[in-house]
């Protein structure tokens, strides 16, 4: 996916709102939390993402994709897309959901009322 198509999924996401941040970098988040990173890798787009353990483990090793600067060496689970072949555009939809799903259930019950997510 290009980075326009990225960040035009990421802002059909319900709730979600986007900064530019961090070197020019398009940065999404629900409730003020980070869900996904589009931006540069060594000059080349890259998108970043929250996942889950087992998927952290999977996508780690598979080429194209790495584990996230920065996020990762803080033991948090976030991969990077920065190279082909990369993700296939349903899988990097999927896990973009997964990981808006991620952070939408660490918000707070309150948060997610007023944000019209429950």
């Amino acid at each position: 996916m290009s980075r326009e198509a990225i960040n035009a999924y990421c802002k059909s996401l319900p709730q979600s709102t986007h900064v530019v941040q961090w070197g020019n970098a398009d940065v999404w988040k629900l409730g003020g939390k980070v869900f996904a990173i589009c931006g540069w890798s060594d000059g080349n787009s890259a998108v970043t993402f929250k996942v889950s353990e087992l998927a952290f483990e999977i996508l780690s090793d598979m080429p194209g994709m790495r584990p996230a600067p920065y996020l990762a060496s803080r033991g948090m689970k976030w991969i990077q897309v920065y190279d082909d072949p990369g993700l296939p555009d349903t899988e990097l939809m999927a896990h973009l959901d997964a990981s808006y799903e991620m952070i939408k259930a660490k918000l707070t019950k309150m948060l997610r009322s007023e944000l019209g997510l429950i």
